[in-house]
């Protein structure tokens, strides 16, 4: 099984959050996504993923190669085709709760703050660098403080998003506090998502899979 990331993608954080929670080993192939104007635009890489984003995870399936893209969708399959330590929750209507969690973040805040979309903010509209870190901020902040006032308010709410052992959306919440930490949001109104990141730092899954702990970090 290999993991084409990059080690400050929330999108492969995501994933190598989740191959560490089931225990699963992987190799690692650095994609990084600014030197050499994008490695990820490469035409090696571009056949492995024609939208040029990472993650793919590369793994034989029925003895057949398969390279699965999407952070969400290879989750999906990681907890299909390897069941032990589910990360989802085993009735439907609580699997789909768990799931709007991730999709909150992943549909709502994400997209708008990713690396292609900061980067034609900058380079095709112009926008300075202050204008670009207020969207990033403004973005981030609102679809956070959202997800605050859900996880508060929700009685399925643990140690963690969904109960007291770590899971799908977790792997989700994690790389956007770090994102958001790393571009100075404001959490300070965001209590319920700062116990559970703590919780999350804490465990072992999450350091291993922490950016800073990767072979590519600079």
């Amino acid at each position: 099984m290999k993991l084409y990331g990059y080690f400050r993608s929330s999108a492969s954080y995501r994933v190598r959050i989740a191959l560490n929670l089931k225990g699963l080993d992987y190799e690692q192939v650095a994609v990084h996504l600014v030197k050499n104007g994008g490695e990820q635009l490469a035409p090696a890489f571009r056949a492995l993923n024609p939208d040029a984003l990472v993650p793919v995870l590369q793994d034989d399936i029925e003895g057949q190669t398969a390279n699965l893209t999407q952070s969400m969708a290879i989750i999906e399959y990681l907890d299909e085709a390897y069941p032990e330590s589910a990360l989802l929750p085993s009735s439907p209507l609580e699997r789909a709760h768990v799931r709007s969690l991730a999709l909150a973040i992943a549909c709502e805040i994400h997209p708008l703050n990713n690396l292609r979309v900061l980067k034609y903010l900058s380079g095709t509209l112009q926008v300075s660098d202050e204008q670009k870190n207020a969207w990033y901020r403004h973005w981030c902040e609102t679809g956070l403080s959202v997800l605050e006032q859900k996880l508060a308010a929700d009685k399925h709410t643990g140690r963690y998003c969904f109960g007291d052992t770590p899971g799908f959306a977790d792997c989700f919440l994690v790389p956007q506090i770090a994102n958001a930490q790393r571009f100075h949001c404001d959490l300070s109104g965001m209590p319920t998502l700062m116990r559970i990141h703590q919780a999350c730092s804490e465990h072992p899954a999450f350091i291993k899979a922490a950016p800073a702990n990767q072979p590519d970090a600079e």
